[in-house]
């Protein structure tokens, strides 16, 4: 399932290329801009969801290793969408507050937008 969009930051979680010598340019726990994704088709690699990187312009692909791609994309594998710190929501529920302050509560899920039905009731004869 695809979840980036243009313009969204994400953080490298897989910097390492098999068979590969060349640098990559990407670093692993480094932030990045998307400034394009869509499917692309490799004829080594195959089919996948591929990102292009604010950041960084790949040039062609035309070295001893190289493809013949022109600003080749990166799996979208290698990335996740770069997320709010949860964990200090949850450490401020633990923190002191001064008394008759009510401690900060993170919003809560919504409710489903429709409701399950109810199930009856059976009767049944013994």
């Amino acid at each position: 399932m695809n979840n980036f969009h243009v313009g969204q930051k994400v953080v490298c979680i897989d910097d390492k290329f098999k068979n590969v010598s060349i640098d990559q340019l990407i670093r692993k726990g480094e932030i990045y801009t998307i400034r394009w994704v869509g499917p692309y088709s490799h004829y080594i690699d195959g089919e996948f969801i591929g990102v292009k990187l604010e950041e960084i312009h790949r040039g062609n692909d035309d070295g001893p290793e190289g493809y013949g791609a022109a600003d080749m994309p990166y799996r979208a594998t290698r990335f996740r969408p770069l997320l709010k710190d949860r964990l200090s929501t949850l450490k401020n529920l633990l923190a002191p507050t001064p008394k008759g302050e009510t401690p900060y509560a993170p919003p809560a899920p919504e409710e489903p937008k429709r409701a399950a039905p109810k199930r009856e009731k059976e009767k049944v004869d013994i």
